[in-house]
């Protein structure tokens, strides 16, 4: 299966070669497999993350010409030092994000910032800055990690949802604002997929006895659970002049859920 997975992410994708290409949230997990993505098709990526230990770590597995720039997104003055930083790009990548589930009686300014902050505002004017500086490209790529919590409801997970809808219908507004550059936007939208963070949820639920959760969840996807390179695939099609007429599409990637009755 990796053998399987490592041939679908070095793909057929040659025009990305010497593409500069920023990819958020690259320390770990979906980032992290994208930009590894992008560096075996030969684009020189620009790693931003939080961990500068693990954006190196991610830049090791890169053999070509890489930048690491850490960088804490929901901190307006690092994310615009960013954006300020950034060379002419041709496409972007904003994967950062947090899930951080909270009961919907317990909200409170705090917590819906925490998650608004890095899944939606960051990636929203982080783009606004890069446009706004002229730092993209005729016919650059946008592209947005959201989710299928966007338009799925789950215990817990009411203002990570509304992040990733809010980033949505951002994604579709650059395309009405930017056609006379062509510079395209769209979103994937990837369901429960095994990073770190899934790690952390499945630790979680066996320490509080609900280890059965998952083996329930698993049997509702008919191709099983996503990896990382899947979404790097995808991320990497849209990235391409292979989707040269794709903007402002949601792609799902759920391995079947949401086909389910």
């Amino acid at each position: 299966m990796q053998q399987q997975e490592a041939l679908i992410v070095l793909g057929h994708y040659s025009d990305l070669a010497h593409k500069t290409i920023l990819v958020t949230g690259a320390s770990s997990g979906i980032g992290r497999a994208i930009a590894i993505a992008l560096g075996k098709q030969g684009a020189n990526v620009i790693l931003s993350g939080r961990s500068k230990e693990r954006l190196e770590e991610t830049a090791s597995h890169i053999n070509i010409q890489t930048s690491v720039y850490p960088c804490d997104l929901a901190i307006p003055e690092q994310r615009n030092a960013l954006a300020d930083a950034m060379p002419k790009l041709d496409g972007i990548c904003h994967s950062a994000g947090i899930i951080n589930p909270f009961p919907i009686r317990y909200l409170n300014d705090e917590q819906f910032d925490k998650v608004f902050d890095i899944n939606a505002k960051s990636p929203i004017l982080l783009t606004s800055r890069l446009l706004g500086k002229k730092k993209l490209n005729d016919k650059a790529s946008i592209v947005f990690i959201s989710s299928v919590a966007s338009d799925r409801a789950m215990k817990g997970g009411s203002v990570y949802s509304a992040s990733k809808a809010a980033i949505e219908a951002f994604s579709r507004c650059i395309t009405h604002e930017h056609t006379d550059k062509k510079i395209r936007a769209n979103c994937l939208k990837p369901g429960l997929t095994e990073t770190r963070i899934f790690d952390q949820t499945n630790a979680l639920s066996a320490a509080t006895g609900a280890e059965n959760w998952l083996e329930e969840y698993k049997s509702r996807y008919p191709l099983g659970l996503g990896k990382p390179s899947d979404i790097a695939a995808a991320t990497l099609f849209l990235l391409s002049a292979a989707s040269q007429w794709v903007t402002g599409a949601t792609l799902t990637l759920d391995g079947g859920l949401s086909k389910q009755i």
